[in-house]
């Protein structure tokens, strides 16, 4: 493909992208630069400490090969979907993490970028392309960071500059050869206030966060019929999730602009939800009212652990505090 049709296609898909929805929008060339390499030795760092859990599939080793998604991919379109939405939540009811309270951004983008992908067909008759969620075996952040959509802070999240980290992120994968976008250049500086932010400890350095002693791991995919107690006596009232790190960093404090997306927008009962009503629920509600949502993975008598454990008292009177 010559420079200039290259150039009009690479500006045309990113418009594109942007009527889809997203915004920020940013091309990577693969394999990428040094700045990915160092990702990627970080993350065999990562999975060799055993920070990663419970959670198996992050060592797939298609995670350090995009090519193995798409062989003979040339370039990556990277997308951002603002999630912050500026909804007030009713005092003292339990805490829900900001990305669950819309539709399952897995679906969302998915259809998005699938669209995206067939607008490409368009355009270059025969070309080959793959659309990737977080669900796929892909450095999700790091290839966002080499597409200039923001750069990873010290909670392990992308931070756009006018987004913050706010950001739901997918990737377009293709075989053309597109022009790249600059990387982003990384602004945390000297602030770490993210990491006394986690009241359990997990960002155990910066840029590092051990799944073990995350709360959005252990209320998320924790699969144990109780809590560690070490998790429990900590919650915060958060029962999905956890946006402490987030809500902390000075990005996000930022005034920022609330999505109007229809897909984002509150269930307005995760911005009320009470102890006592949902633990009334039965399977069969929890059902009805997790359809098509993101926290769908936490199953109904996981919920109910989560709740029991996040009131007040619940781990016991010889277990509070440290």
């Amino acid at each position: 493909m010559i420079a200039f049709a290259a150039r009009t296609l690479a500006a045309d898909l990113k418009q594109e992208a942007h009527r889809l929805g997203f915004d920020p929008v940013g091309l990577a060339a693969v394999p990428g630069g040094p700045r990915l390499a160092l990702r990627t030795a970080a993350l065999q760092r990562w999975l060799a400490a055993g920070h990663q859990a419970d959670m198996a599939w992050m060592a797939d080793p298609r995670r350090r090969q995009v090519e193995a998604l798409l062989p003979g991919v040339r370039s990556l379109l990277a997308v951002g979907l603002n999630y912050y939405v500026a909804e007030p939540a009713a005092p003292a009811r339990l805490r829900v993490a900001r990305y669950g309270w819309g539709r399952d951004y897995h679906r969302v983008i998915d259809q998005r970028l699938r669209q995206l992908g067939r607008w490409l067909e368009g355009q270059v008759p025969g070309v080959a392309w793959r659309a990737c969620v977080d669900s796929a075996p892909l450095l999700d952040k790091a290839w966002a960071e080499e597409a200039g959509l923001g750069w990873i802070g010290k909670h392990g999240n992308l931070i756009h500059r006018r987004r913050g980290s706010w950001l739901l992120l997918g990737h377009l994968l293709t075989n053309l050869e597109l022009p790249a976008d600059a990387p982003a250049q990384p602004l945390c500086g000297s602030c770490s206030r993210c990491m006394p932010a986690c009241p359990t400890g997990a960002i155990t350095e910066p840029f590092v966060v051990d799944s073990r002693r995350c709360i959005a791991f252990h209320t998320i995919e924790n699969r144990d019929p109780e809590l560690p107690r070490a998790i429990a006596n900590h919650l915060q009232g958060w029962v999905a999730g956890c946006d402490l790190c987030q809500e902390a960093c000075p990005w996000n404090q930022q005034p920022l602009a609330s999505s109007t997306d229809p897909a984002v927008q509150p269930r307005p009962w995760w911005l009320t939800l009470q102890a006592e009503q949902a633990l009334g629920w039965s399977d069969a509600e929890w059902d009805e009212k997790l359809r098509a949502s993101a926290l769908r993975r936490i199953k109904p008598w996981m919920w109910r652990r989560n709740i029991r454990a996040a009131q007040p008292g619940a781990a016991g009177p010889e277990n509070r505090g440290g």
